[in-house]
């Protein structure tokens, strides 16, 4: 396939950015969006000129580094993949493919489609914990006794890799899926209860702290989650998030 790829480009924070054209040619179908990426940055790196600067880690869909908005949507046209894991045979031969980093102020660009996501990493500093008993007399966790039900729903919503594409797809840069997939994690389990009050009120007023905005219920995120996280998860949140306000 030829491509012709619109790529926001960004030297800094700082700096002001502008959507850059590049030409690709004899891309294969069966490669996926970040080869197809590091075809782009070898040619460009052999004539002489400055990569295009993207995230990319595991490439299997794990990490959730490799975060880019492509043509208006977050990780490309396909559902319930990342990036890495997008195709391209998802696109014809002669498409023009839009790639931008996410849009989020509590996501300040760094470089190209490099954007900055330590408010996620602040946000589970807050509460994404539990407390664990290291005296010598730790209980096994397999013997504590949890139904089916919760411990299916507790892995479904820790399966959250923290990319941001619900945030970049929300109109309202929302973080809300992400936080209520880390607040149900635990409150779903025995092991979290310990800083259950403390937890969803310290990670709800950091996640507001960073500028992330409020929840709509368009169901966007959902949709656009490489691993369909719920939307169950934000009620959860919000019925954790009122017990704890209620007992003080």
């Amino acid at each position: 396939m030829n491509l012709t790829l619109k790529i926001w480009r960004q030297k800094g924070a700082s700096d002001k950015g502008k959507m850059v054209d590049y030409k690709v040619t004899d891309i294969s179908e069966h490669m996926s969006f970040l080869e197809m990426m590091d075809v782009l940055n070898e040619q460009l790196i052999n004539n002489g000129e400055e990569p295009v600067a993207f995230d990319h880690d595991c490439r299997e869909g794990i990490c959730g580094m490799c975060s880019m908005y492509i043509n208006g949507e977050a990780h490309g046209p396909d559902r319930g993949v990342t990036t890495c894991q997008l195709h391209m045979r998802m696109f014809k031969d002669g498409d023009t493919i839009t790639i931008e980093p996410w849009r989020a102020a509590a996501f300040p660009v760094i470089k190209d489609l490099v954007v900055d996501r330590t408010s996620f990493e602040r946000i589970q500093q807050a509460g994404g914990y539990i407390s664990v008993n290291t005296s010598g007399n730790t209980q096994d966790a397999n013997a504590i006794p949890i139904s089916k039900e919760a411990a299916d729903k507790a892995m479904d919503a820790a399966t959250c890799i923290g990319c941001g594409a619900c945030v970049a797809t929300c109109k309202n840069s929302s973080a809300m899926l992400f936080v209520g997939a880390k607040v149900s994690q635990y409150a779903l389990l025995p092991q979290g209860q310990v800083e259950a009050t403390e937890r969803v009120k310290n990670m709800v007023a950091q996640m507001d702290l960073e500028g992330f905005g409020n929840c709509t219920n368009t169901g966007a995120c959902e949709i656009e989650c490489p691993k369909g996280i719920s939307l169950e998860n934000i009620a959860r949140m919000n019925s954790e998030f009122l017990k704890a306000t209620l007992k003080g």
